[in-house]
């Protein structure tokens, strides 16, 4: 039997393409009036609001414009003319803006193909840990800002990163196959009660594995006691965490404050996006990483 997969429809208010595209709700209005790029629909008390297609085809003229096509030349090109651009500038890897857009577009419309496209094309001319730290984290931030504010549809969020998630986990698979410890030393991976986003943990774990180290991993929502029977039954040299999901920042410090009291003596190495948008003052021994690079010399001083 055949099984189709309807998308899920959503309405847009016209800031949300502005926060989504990046492309200012004045300008969007413009390019309404005088080209007639997209056609919105108005509500009862007419008020613009938009479809998945009139945000994916913004998406679309967004990426073009940006890349030096002019707005008047995009306004006569049809949806798979404006696709097959798009298609083209993907396929030049140093375009990373087009490639992070190009994945927007393939999660509005839930095609895995697409992403994969992106992705794999990525892979091949970049190497794996390159394209997750120049395209798929920025990607994600970008979506999880978004999800946050209420922009996207938290199913969409959810099937995007489980894509993503199934890449760290095959990669961690084919290593994990040949792994040889390099040294007697061994990192424990984690994050606190209510953190579900392992994507970053799941990545830098293995980016230990490749450098020879062993690994402990908890995965999501581990509670702080079962994190210290866990070292307590298994020692380690140090843990690694990520936060997320949004919390205020006297939350995010205290929380912090509690993992550092309840784990004495180990180094912490921590990332994720509440980092960067909070800037939280970090405990002692807390040691914060933005890229694999960085982790890579910090595990090698333990």
């Amino acid at each position: 039997m055949n099984v189709s997969f309807r998308p899920i429809m959503a309405v847009y208010s016209i800031k949300d393409l502005e926060k989504i595209s990046g492309i200012k709700a004045h300008t969007i209005r413009i390019w309404e009036r005088r080209y007639q790029l997209i056609d919105p629909q108005r509500t009862s008390t007419n008020i613009r609001f938009y479809s998945d297609e009139d945000l994916k085809r913004i998406l679309n003229v967004s990426i073009l414009n940006q890349n030096g096509f002019k707005i008047s030349k995009i306004a006569e090109m049809s949806d798979s003319q404006l696709r097959e651009r798009v298609i083209d500038l993907c396929l030049d890897t140093r375009n990373t803006d087009v490639q992070i857009e190009s994945l927007l577009v393939a999660m509005l419309e839930l095609d895995e193909s697409k992403f994969a496209n992106v992705l794999t094309n990525s892979i091949i001319k970049s190497g794996f840990e390159s394209t997750v730290e120049t395209i798929l984290f920025p990607f994600l931030d970008r979506i999880g800002i978004l999800w946050q504010a209420g922009t996207i549809n938290p199913a969409q969020e959810h099937f995007i990163s489980n894509l993503i998630r199934q890449k760290l986990i095959v990669a961690i698979d084919n290593e994990m196959q040949n792994f040889i410890p390099k040294a007697d030393k061994r990192i424990l991976f984690f994050l606190p009660e209510n953190e579900l986003h392992e994507i970053g943990l799941l990545f830098y774990s293995l980016i230990a594995r490749k450098e020879g180290y062993n690994v402990v991993y908890l995965g999501a929502s581990v509670p702080i006691e079962d994190l210290k029977n866990v070292i307590e039954t298994r020692s380690v040299d140090a843990l690694f965490t990520s936060f997320v999901s949004a919390r205020k920042k006297e939350e995010l410090e205290d929380l912090m404050n509690q993992i550092t009291e309840s784990v004495p003596r180990y180094p912490i190495f921590v990332n994720g996006l509440q980092l960067k948008e909070l800037n939280p003052k970090l405990p002692r021994r807390y040691k914060c990483i933005t890229t694999a690079m960085e982790f890579k010399t910090e595990i090698n001083k333990l």
